[in-house]
């Protein structure tokens, strides 16, 4: 299984978006990233701070990590891809009746988080259907 570094994960986002801004030939997966990457105008001067690898995005300071949320984003476009777990791919198109692609992207990222969070306190494994649950749950609100 691949777990790459955390200076590896922002190496990879910052070395893709420094090919894309300079038309370089970027590989399917950073191609799959800089289009997230262009969904976040508002992560592009991180992408490009030469210090990025570095930087601390604490919660305290306000500052979202745009490479944390990247990630998040690559990771549950595989989720969808592949509909794993399973069902999935079927919350994900019943937030579509209400929101586009990339704020169902988010909810589903929150309620990741949430999980993720909830396991890691508890020292429990990844709780797959509380995830699909808090999924479902966004998706018959309005």
């Amino acid at each position: 299984m691949f777990n790459p570094s955390r200076e590896q994960v922002r190496q990879f986002f910052t070395d893709a978006w420094r090919k894309h801004r300079s038309a370089g030939v970027l590989t399917p997966l950073e191609t799959m990233a800089v289009d997230l990457m262009e969904l976040h105008p508002e992560y592009h001067a991180d992408l490009e701070r030469p210090d990025a690898a570095e930087a601390e995005f604490s919660v305290e300071q306000g500052k979202t990590n745009p490479f944390l949320h990247l990630s998040m984003h690559l990771a549950i476009n595989e989720q969808l891809s592949i509909d794993q777990p399973p069902g999935i791919k079927a919350a994900f198109h019943s937030l579509l009746a209400t929101r586009d692609a990339h704020e169902s992207a988010h909810v589903i990222m929150e309620a990741l988080g949430e999980t993720v969070w909830e396991s890691q306190r508890l020292g429990t494994p990844l709780d797959t259907e509380k995830y699909l649950e808090l999924i479902r749950r966004h998706a018959t609100r309005n």
